[in-house]
Order: structure tokens, then C-alpha cells, then sequence
């Protein structure tokens, strides 16, 4: 099993972009922490309080009970504000020590928000910084609940892979495509927590209903019901093909 790290901007852009991926990567026992960078306020409909208690539950949806729940951190940068700097890649590297990450997902580095696009620099930085022996960092302190996370020894992810939440009009060309069938409902019900952000908002309704073709457009490209796209700056090791779609 692996420890899986997925780095959000905002709570929601995780389910957005591949919370089918993150439902069954926590069927499958893998150890997920969700990583929001910011708490996504303020919003039309929302609030810090609000927020928090929508993207819990929205963990929940994807790890229902009898499973192991699905962790959440949130780092506290300022929405709409998020620089990178060294100081923000420090606070994200300590995190993925902290989770002993294996496997980092952020979003794709092309994007019409800033927040995305300073995020992903932020974290494909933070992957170098966290194996660097020489660097002190402060244990990581989650701004939802002022828990800590214990620090352990500096680390290099062995894989670093993108989801697409992006704000521009743009086709994804991916590397590959997870067969996420099955999964579907769970990622709709995971958006669908987020009330203040995709229901009470007429005008975000659609969002969903984007994200229902997206599934079903990049399942047919690889012969199944639904998927989920990224992408890869690194090549993927094969050990075989049986697992092919």
C-alpha cells in the first residue's frame, strides 16, 4: 500500500479532478491525505465554518465507514493570494514528510486561476525541499482543527502525477486515464458536499453536470464506462500489461 498525498488549492478541487481516482485508491487501503492549501474562502454562499464541515464530509463520501477514513490538512495560505515562495514550499514539504508520501497528485500547471498555478509550482518544489537532510521544518499544524503532524525523515515521492481542475477552456491531452467505474456517484456525491459551492450557486450547477461528461468522454477513450485523466512530465514503469484497460 501506498501513502498518497493530493494537494488541493481550494477544498473541492481534489473531488473535482479526480475524486473517483481518490474513491477507490481508499477502497484499495492505500493511506490518502487530502491537502488543501487554502480554505477556499470567502464565497458568494460560504464560510470559513462552512467550508471545513463541507469538505469533511465530503472525505467521508469517498471513504465510507468501514473503510480507513481519509485524512484532511489544511495548510492556511490566503485564497485568491497563494504565492510561491520558500516559505510555502517549506510548509508543504514538512507535510509530505509528515505523511511519508509515496505518490503526490496537484493540479495541472496550466490554468487560468493563480491559485492553481503557484500551488503546483509550490508543491513539484516542496518534493526537492523534502528530501533535503539539511533542512529544519517545523511540524505541520492543520489549520481546521490545530492538530499537528509529527515530522519524519526528509523523503522523495517517487512519483509526482497531475489532475485536471482547471479554470481554462482547454481539451486535456493526458498520459493516462484510471478506469474509475463504479466510482462515479461517489465522486458526484463528494462534489455535491460542497453545498454553498454547487448547489445553492444556480450557475455552478452545471459544473456537475461537466464533470459527469468528462468521465464518461475519458472512460470511452480507454474502453470502459468512466475515467479519470492526468498527466506525467516523468515516464510510468510498466511490470506488465494485464492491468491495462
Amino acid at each position: 500500500m501506498a501513502n498518497i498525498l493530493v494537494i488541493g488549492p481550494h477544498p473541492d478541487d481534489q473531488e473535482l479532478g479526480m475524486g473517483g481516482t481518490i474513491a477507490k485508491l481508499a477502497a484499495q487501503g492505500h493511506d490518502i491525505l487530502l491537502l488543501d492549501i487554502t480554505n477556499g474562502e470567502p464565497t458568494p454562499f460560504g464560510d470559513p465554518a462552512t467550508r471545513q464541515s463541507e469538505a469533511m464530509k465530503a472525505a467521508e463520501v469517498l471513504a465510507p465507514k468501514g473503510q480507513p477514513p481519509i485524512k484532511r490538512l489544511m495548510l492556511g495560505l490566503k485564497n485568491r493570494e497563494v504565492l510561491h515562495s520558500i516559505e510555502a514550499r517549506h510548509k508543504v514539504a514538512a507535510v509530505i514528510r509528515a505523511h511519508k508520501a509515496d505518490i503526490l497528485f496537484a493540479p495541472f500547471f496550466e490554468d487560468a486561476h493563480p491559485d492553481h498555478i503557484a500551488v503546483t509550482r509550490i508543491a513539484e518544489d516542496a518534493r526537492f525541499d523534502a528530501k533535503l537532510s539539511s533542512l529544519d521544518l517545523p511540524d505541520p499544524v492543520d489549520q481546521w482543527t490545530g492538530s499537528t503532524m509529527p515530522l519524519a525523515e526528509p523523503r522523495y515521492p517517487r512519483w509526482f502525477f497531475y489532475y485536471y481542475a482547471t479554470h481554462l477552456r482547454w481539451v486535456a491531452n493526458p498520459s493516462f486515464i484510471v478506469d474509475v467505474t463504479g466510482y462515479e456517484e461517489t465522486k458526484i456525491d463528494s462534489i455535491n458536499a460542497y453545498h454553498t459551492q454547487f448547489v445553492l450557486p444556480e450557475k455552478n450547477r452545471k459544473i456537475v453536470d461537466w464533470v459527469h461528461a468528462s468521465l464518461t468522454y475519458f472512460g470511452s477513450r480507454i474502453g470502459v464506462t468512466s475515467g479519470e485523466a492526468f498527466y506525467t512530465r516523468e515516464p510510468v514503469g510498466l511490470s506488465g500489461f494485464d492491468s491495462l484497460a
